[in-house]
């Protein structure tokens, strides 16, 4: 799963994926970049995971198009033992609280029911 929360606004993207893999991530800062047209730096608090490092981007796409992508982000990692602190982490507990509480058989299935609650919550602003 990938969760980028905007922390101002109150939207979130998430993505349920079969593995967490570098491609993975460098998809979904593609998918975020594109979110964001007109912005020249999207700052990007994470934690520290071996797939979080701009080398996924140049593993993923030609190296004209990693570069752009890197050029859209700041990366700000969080404190080593303190990923608790990620505003992604407080969203993964709710999401946990209100929807992945249980075993769901398909993946699919996962994706809709994380869809309609991140949908909800966006609505709402939270």
């Amino acid at each position: 799963m990938f969760i980028c929360n905007e922390r101002l606004s109150g939207k979130r993207m998430v993505r349920i994926i079969e593995q967490k893999t570098k491609k993975d991530w460098a998809r979904f800062l593609e998918e975020i970049a594109s979110h964001y047209p007109k912005a020249k730096k999207i700052t990007l608090v994470m934690d520290n995971l071996n797939t979080h490092k701009a080398s996924s981007l140049y593993e993923t796409f030609e190296a004209e198009k990693a570069k752009a992508l890197r050029d859209r982000f700041e990366f700000v990692y969080t404190p080593l033992h303190g990923s608790w602190l990620n505003m992604a982490e407080i969203e993964l507990n709710i999401l946990i609280g209100k929807c992945l509480n249980r075993r769901i058989p398909e993946l699919e299935i996962m994706r809709e029911e994380v869809k309609a609650l991140e949908k909800c919550r966006n609505n709402q602003g939270r």
